[in-house]
């Protein structure tokens, strides 16, 4: 699905003008339709002879897991992901023709059970791999002893986190690099926010291969947004990209120019300028560090926002200067001539091109 998304936005973008508006719409409903029929063959292909399968692992390993509050929730999309199984088996066993209106109606339909396995399959997938038996975690004076010597490296700077994730009961487990007086490394785990000072050595291993075979499986994350969806998006409002701004104010005659210019890049609303959309960016971000739920996360998600403030003050502050340059009614002066540019005359067409030089023959040397 990936892949078909990809060719997709690629088509789709032949079909947009240069704010990215939709002006040849048979085309574009042909890129959308050939989408479709490219998910239904993936999907009846690849996923049909196995998504009941697929599904009673992912049940069965939940109906394993300890209670949280995240399992309610994953029982409704296992749900949810066998109904739509159901409906594209449905149009499978009962395919319209060939190359008919009726197909690619049929289709069309089938576009939301597609897009749904495609966003949400991982959950289905990370929860069937919780069938996997870790391995022992350190015993309590070993867990003491290899957490001490972590804190110690911590607290020189030679801790170096790789990656993280959460496991079935809840706890969060992080490996790292723990780099020893003797310059030696090992990867630990750890389970506990490593900005806290409650976290935990539960594991160390030769390498982070044998870590991720010892450590439990992790669940699947979650998402900053619950409505949003990778492979059925909105159809994107226009935008004026920032190099064109730039270009405009490099060819502006006018103080109205650069006026309009400027207007255009702070504008908020549904065309709203790069400098909105930057907060919003920034503004999305500190959601998104906040919703980490951890102390590092909303330290920066507050550093997020600070700075979200000061642009919104910054974006204010460049209008006021648009409507003061604006009220200029100035011109560039003459003497800030443009450079001629430079062409080479073309020989006439009769004239008969000079003979290259003669190639410098060198001798054969004979042994």
């Amino acid at each position: 699905m990936a892949v078909i998304d990809r060719e997709t936005e690629t088509a789709l973008a032949t079909t947009q003008d240069r704010y990215g508006r939709t002006v040849h719409h048979h085309a574009a409903s042909a890129a959308l339709a050939g989408r479709n029929a490219a998910a239904v063959e993936a999907y009846a292909t690849h996923l049909a002879p196995h998504a009941t399968g697929l599904l009673d692992a992912a049940r069965s390993a939940l109906d394993a897991l300890p209670p949280a509050r995240h399992t309610t929730a994953w029982r409704t999309h296992l749900d949810a992901l066998a109904a739509s199984h159901a409906e594209i088996l449905r149009a499978l066993d009962r395919p319209a023709a060939p190359a008919s209106v009726a197909e690619r109606e049929q289709h069309q339909a089938l576009w939301a059970h597609l897009a749904a396995w495609a966003d949400h399959s991982t959950i289905a997938a990370g929860l069937a791999d919780q069938h996997h038996q870790p391995e022992p975690e350190l015993a309590a004076e070993e867990a003491q002893r290899w957490t001490q010597l972590a804190q110690a490296a911590q607290q020189r700077g030679e801790l170096d986190l790789i990656e993280s994730w959460y496991i079935a009961d809840g706890r969060r487990i992080t490996l790292a690099y723990l780099v020893e007086e003797d310059s030696s490394s090992n990867v630990i785990a750890l389970a506990g926010d490593p900005d806290t000072q409650g976290w935990q050595v539960i594991g160390h291993y030769a390498d982070e291969s044998a870590a991720g075979q010892a450590l439990p499986r992790p669940v699947p994350p979650g998402v900053l947004r619950p409505d949003i969806s990778h492979f059925n998006r909105p159809e994107p409002a226009p935008e004026m990209p920032l190099q064109e701004l730039l270009q405009d104010i490099a060819e502006a005659h006018t103080a109205g120019d650069v006026y309009e210019t400027l207007l255009t890049a702070t504008q908020h609303g549904y065309e709203a300028g790069p400098m909105v959309r930057l907060q919003e960016l920034l503004h999305r971000a500190s959601h998104f560090a906040s919703a980490l739920e951890t102390v590092r996360g909303r330290q920066i998600a507050a550093r997020l926002d600070a700075l979200g403030r000061q642009l919104d003050f910054l974006t204010r502050e460049v209008q006021d200067a648009a409507e003061d340059l604006g009220a200029t009614v100035a011109v560039l002066p003459p003497h800030r001539i443009p450079t001629p540019p430079r062409i080479r005359p073309r020989p006439a067409l009769d004239t008969t091109p000079p003979p290259p030089p003669p190639r410098a023959t060198t001798p054969a040397h004979h042994p």
